[in-house]
């Protein structure tokens, strides 16, 4: 998993001026920038197909500034965007890394809307925001990442980018300065293929699927024997291995994305919106532990820490709300949502203390209602009281994808610790070091997808940059 040799590149047939290893909205974009640049590009992945981490998603990207967001009367900037970051994650994210992405964000959707006419609009439903001072999360119609992998692929195709799938790049060569020389790619059937190339770009994600590296970078999911990664098996670190071989430095290896309600066993996303909107996270015992809105991402950690099984407590309002989206239809289909007419009912159907659950709904009732404060000082105003009949749905804490990586410069090039710039390799996406800061506490909503797309579209452009330069 991400070797570098220093040997000489074998000879071979192929030889391009940009390779993107990844096929997910990073490598992709980092695909159809360079390409658009004048460079022959070949985007390779090792699945069959283009989906990574992408697909998983629902396809939302944060980003200030946008035309949409001035279509949609939202005053919003790179300075005010910048100063969201480092205020939700407490200083800690890399100031030149959030000021890159804070200023490309919005100039990196109106690409993606005017030029490669993906339909993005801002998401007039959203609320809460979670750290983000205005609403500046960009949706498309599906909310799926489906969506946004399929126009991405075609855009890709239009510009003419050659892709290969069931292509999984093993090592890369490089000369002593580290310059990388190509790509040796091994397919299905076992053969392995040299790529030569100008410039690479390693848009392979983060490490999410590698336990040796979750283990030893977040021990809190690494050493917790019920969680779960939610996320494209394929996120093996190979990108940030690459990276650190070729003398690179890291940061924020600590950061990820986690999530709360990933319903048990089932492996679906139970959507926050129902907690949002009034519901409730209770333990075994049928007791609530936590704010459930103060930390989106870090309420994966405090699931964990819970005697199990943790339960997401709704009603019928809050289930109308989530109805219609495609993982709550599925969880439905599967049996996950459990139904109880009254408390009575709910505690067996979730095995809690009688007694415990309903001084929890008691206490959340009196919140909702103003009556009392909440324990963990969560503002329950403004959301009706649950009432019977109720809903249940099994769930756990559940990893989706890193965020530490390889350590980028004012320009998005990668950096060695002495602040030199590696001569030709390019990160994206989970690959690079992203504006998280530490821990899971500074995860803005959508904030995956924003440095996908905007720090793949400059590692496309500066690769395309070094192999013009070198050619």
């Amino acid at each position: 998993m991400g070797e570098v040799s220093f040997a000489p590149l074998p000879e071979g047939d192929v030889s391009v001026d940009v390779v993107v290893v990844g096929g997910g909205a990073a490598g992709l974009c980092a695909a159809i920038a360079a390409r658009s640049a004048g460079c022959s590009v070949l985007l390779l992945e090792r699945d069959a197909t283009l989906s990574g981490s992408t697909a998983m998603s629902q396809g939302a990207v944060c980003a200030a500034g946008s035309r949409a967001q001035a279509r949609a009367g939202i005053d919003d900037d790179a300075e005010r965007f910048l100063a969201d970051i480092m205020a939700k994650t407490d200083g800690t994210a890399d100031p030149v890394i959030a000021r890159l992405v804070a200023q490309a964000s919005g100039p990196t959707m109106d690409w993606l809307t005017e030029t490669l006419g993906l339909p993005y609009a801002v998401n007039a439903g959203w609320s809460g925001f979670f750290g983000h001072s205005v609403n500046r999360l960009h949706s498309l119609p599906s909310q799926t990442g489906t969506e946004m992998s399929a126009h991405l692929q075609t855009a890709a195709q239009a510009a003419g980018v050659d892709i290969v799938t069931g292509a999984h790049v093993t090592t890369l060569f490089a000369a002593p300065d580290g310059a990388v020389r190509g790509a040796l790619m091994q397919r299905p059937n076992g053969d392995a293929e040299p790529v030569a190339c100008r410039a690479l770009v390693a848009a392979t994600c983060g490490f999410g699927a590698n336990r040796d590296m979750i283990r030893q970078h977040i021990p809190g999911f690494g050493n917790a024997p019920t969680y779960r990664y939610h996320g494209h098996p394929g996120n093996d670190g190979a990108g940030i291995a690459w990276g650190c071989a070729l003398g690179a430095a890291t940061g924020s290896m600590d950061a990820f994305q986690g999530y709360g309600t990933l319903a048990d066993p089932h492996g679906v996303l139970f959507n926050y919106n129902a907690i949002m909107g009034g519901g409730v996270l209770v333990n075994a015992h049928g007791a609530r532990f936590s704010d459930e809105l103060a930390d989106i991402s870090g309420q994966a950690l405090a699931v964990l820490e819970q005697p199990a099984p943790v339960w997401a407590l709704f009603d019928a309002e809050r289930e109308a709300a989530v109805a219609d989206l495609p993982e709550y239809r599925e969880l439905a289909a599967a049996g996950a949502v459990q139904r109880a007419e009254d408390l009575a009912q709910l505690a067996r159907v979730t095995g809690a203390d009688p007694a415990i659950l309903a001084e929890t709904i008691s206490q959340a009732r009196l919140a909702a209602e103003g009556g009392a404060s909440c324990p963990f000082g969560r503002d329950f105003r403004g959301a009706a009281p649950l009432a019977a009949p109720y809903r249940a749905v099994r769930v756990t804490g559940a990893l989706f994808h890193t965020q530490g990586g390889v350590q980028l410069d004012a320009a998005g090039a990668v950096i060695r610790p002495d602040g030199s710039t590696l001569p030709n390799f390019f990160a994206a996406g989970g690959t690079a070091r992203g504006i998280s800061g530490n821990g899971a506490s500074g995860y803005l909503p959508a904030a995956g997808l924003c440095t996908a797309v905007t720090l793949g579209r400059l590692a496309g452009e500066r690769a395309a940059q070094a192999a013009m330069k070198s050619g």
